[in-house]
C-alpha cells in the first residue's frame, strides 16, 4: 500500500531524481491510454533499468505498491509530484526573448507539468514592449521589483553567454533560488541558488559520439 515518508532523505542521488521525472511522464503516458495499474518490471523495462531499481528508487521516499496489482498509476502520479513539489503551480520568470525565449513561450509542457511563465524581460528595443504567447516583455530593469511582487523564485535563463552572468546578478538579488540555464556558459552561484543546465550543443555533441562508437564498433 502507499506509505510515503514525511521527510524525505536530503542525501537522495540526483540521478534518482532524475528517474523521478522519467517515471513520471511514464505513468502520465500509461493514464493517458487508459492504464490503471503497472508493475516495477514493465515500468522498468519501458525506460531501460531493472524493476530492483525502480523499486530501490521509490524506497527513498516510501512504500507505493500494492501486492498482486503493482502501482496504481495515477496514485502514483499523484505521489511523485508531491515528493517533486510539482503538486501545485510554480510561477516563472524568463530572461530572455530571442528566438529560443520565444520558443519556450510556446511550449505547453511547461503548463502540464505545473509550471506557468508569469513575467518575461530583455534589453532589447525592438522586443520589450511586445507580447508573446499572450504575455507582454518588461524591461530587465523592471525585474526586481516584478519578481519580488510576485514572488516568484524559479527563473529561466535563455540569454547570449555575453550577458549570463549579469542577469544571474540580477535575479539573485530579486530572491530567485532556482535557475533553468539554457545559456551555453557555467554560471558562478552562491550555494542557496540551484540551477540545471541545458546546452543543446552539448547534448548534440553526447549524440554524435554515441553514434560514432556505434559506427566504428561496427566496423
Amino acid at each position: 500500500m502507499t506509505n510515503p515518508k514525511q521527510d524525505p532523505d536530503p542525501s537522495v542521488p540526483k540521478a534518482v531524481v532524475s528517474r523521478l521525472s522519467l517515471y513520471l511522464r511514464e505513468l502520465q503516458q500509461m493514464l493517458r491510454v487508459g492504464r490503471k495499474t503497472i508493475s516495477s518490471s514493465k515500468l522498468g523495462s519501458r525506460l531501460g533499468v531493472t524493476d530492483a531499481q525502480v523499486r530501490k528508487d521509490f524506497a527513498y521516499f516510501g512504500q507505493f505498491g500494492y501486492p498482486g496489482i503493482g502501482y496504481r498509476c495515477e496514485e502514483l502520479v499523484g505521489e511523485i509530484r508531491q515528493i517533486l513539489g510539482t503538486d501545485h503551480t510554480w510561477p516563472a520568470a524568463l530572461i530572455g526573448c530571442g528566438n529560443l525565449g520565444q520558443a519556450l513561450l510556446g511550449y505547453r509542457g511547461f503548463g502540464r507539468q505545473g509550471f506557468q511563465v508569469e513575467l518575461a524581460f530583455d534589453i532589447s528595443p525592438e522586443i520589450v514592449g511586445r507580447s508573446f504567447e499572450g504575455l507582454r516583455v518588461d524591461h530587465l530593469d523592471q525585474m526586481p521589483r516584478l519578481v519580488q511582487e510576485k514572488q516568484i523564485r524559479l527563473a529561466i535563463l535563455a540569454v547570449p553567454a555575453r550577458a549570463a552572468n549579469e542577469a544571474v546578478e540580477r535575479l539573485i538579488q530579486a530572491g530567485i533560488t532556482g535557475i533553468l540555464n539554457f545559456a551555453p556558459v557555467t554560471l558562478i552561484l552562491p550555494k542557496s541558488v540551484s540551477v540545471v543546465g541545458v546546452d543543446l550543443a552539448m547534448e548534440l555533441e553526447q549524440l554524435a559520439f554515441a553514434v560514432a562508437q556505434q559506427t566504428n564498433s561496427s566496423k
